[in-house]
């Protein structure tokens, strides 16, 4: 249809780091990696890319930052931050490219090292200047107001809404055991996800995700070039939809404000879903990564996306729906809990995985010798990335899915 990116572009090959705290590798070295995991994917070479859009906080300053490591010959680099949603904004700037017709081959690529300053944790920023005064806030903090708001709207005890969300990262958990490239893999108890010590009430320590290293990379074309360079190989996945949606930022401001969902999700969404023509998500997508940047996330952003009625995701949860042997998988590779969480990467890394199982090579980044993580027959697979805090943030919601779905 006319403004939508349906089938206009294919990925033809893309490539993943190990996550974690990687002290044995620059960011350089993720970089050569990730990419040269993708160039070989995709049967093509360096000097094959003609355009690149590199998604990084902390690595670098300039798109040289991409060019130096893998001495690419003097091509367009443009270098891309928009919070958590900025591996996604790279791979969608590629995409845009590519299906206006001025690139035939670019590359998306992402990393973070964001420890490598010698600090714990993100670090503080400060604010841009402004016409208003931004309340000091903490990110767990921030979001431990969606679980307080949500377990009083929907009438949770303490209990009923501690276990809801401490079964996401159970789940999470139980996934990124599976995968070699999880920055976490081992599986996690109930008991002790629900007595670990408290972080921001009622957030305990598992409800929060890491901090990791990491870069992804994806090789963007047209589904002609696609399915050539393919030949004899797994299919190219299709983009269906590309969504970006820019919050207001009022929550802070405004007493009123609903703390029990993110609206910005709601309209990225609903503009996904008309975008690759999609009336039915529950019922339609078959697999999701979602920003699980604390359980709590996960669990609005579930009944966000339609996959959950409101007010209803707690027996989804603990009923298994989103479990990797369930109706609607969530998290196939651990998500941000497990996997890892290095921002200028996470949203690539997300359609790594998709990419992986649609083509059903999810065992192939398998710890040898465990069970299968293969989701049976997917056809379409959706990302969510949430960059800020609920009150204001930017969000992507992205479908990708096999020709023809």
């Amino acid at each position: 249809m006319p403004g939508s990116i349906k089938d206009r572009v294919a990925i033809a090959g893309m490539g993943c780091t190990k996550f974690g705290e990687r002290w044995d590798a620059s960011a350089d070295d993720l970089l050569v990696d990730a990419a040269y995991q993708a160039f070989e994917d995709a049967g093509i070479e360096p000097g094959d890319v003609q355009a690149a859009w590199f998604g990084t906080t902390s690595s670098a300053n300039t798109g040289m930052g991409l060019s130096q490591p893998l001495r690419l010959q003097y091509i367009p680099i443009t270098r891309v931050e928009n919070a958590c949603a900025t591996a996604s904004d790279a791979f969608r700037n590629a995409c845009y490219a590519v299906a206006a017709g001025i690139y035939d081959i670019a590359l998306a690529i992402g990393v973070d090292k964001l420890k490598d300053t010698g600090i714990s944790g993100l670090g503080g920023a400060q604010p841009n200047p402004s016409h208003v005064l931004a309340p000091e806030s903490t990110a767990p903090g921030n979001f431990a107001l969606l679980a307080t708001t949500y377990f009083s709207r929907y009438g949770l005890s303490f209990d009923e809404g501690k276990h809801m969300i401490g079964r996401v990262s159970y789940k999470s958990h139980k996934n990124g055991a599976l995968c070699r490239n999880a920055h976490f893999q081992r599986e996690v108890p109930m008991e002790t996800i629900l007595n670990a010590p408290m972080i921001a009430w009622p957030l305990g320590l598992y409800d929060c995700c890491g901090v990791s290293y990491g870069s992804a990379a994806a090789i963007i074309t047209t589904p002609e070039i696609a399915k050539k360079l393919r030949k004899g190989k797994e299919p190219p996945v299709f983009v269906k939809a590309l969504q970006i949606s820019a919050h207001p930022r009022d929550g802070k401001y405004n007493q009123k404000y609903d703390y029990t969902h993110v609206e910005s999700t709601v309209r990225a969404a609903q503009a996904a879903y008309k975008e690759a023509g999609i009336t039915k998500p529950r019922q339609e997508i078959n697999m999701a990564e979602v920003h699980d940047c604390f359980s709590i996330t996960e669990a609005v952003t579930m009944e966000d996306l339609g996959f959950s009625p409101r007010g209803k995701v707690r027996d989804d949860i603990e009923n298994g729906f989103f479990d990797l042997d369930g109706k609607l998988p969530v998290q196939p590779d651990g998500g941000l809990k497990c996997f890892g969480h290095p921002i200028g990467a996470s949203g690539i890394r997300m359609l790594y995985e998709m990419y992986k199982q649609l083509q059903g090579r999810a065992d192939d980044i398998l710890n040898p010798g465990m069970p299968s993580r293969q989701i049976k027959n997917p056809k379409l697979g959706l990302t969510h990335n949430l960059g800020g805090t609920p009150d204001g943030c930017m969000i992507f919601v992205g479908i990708v899915g096999l020709e023809g779905a």
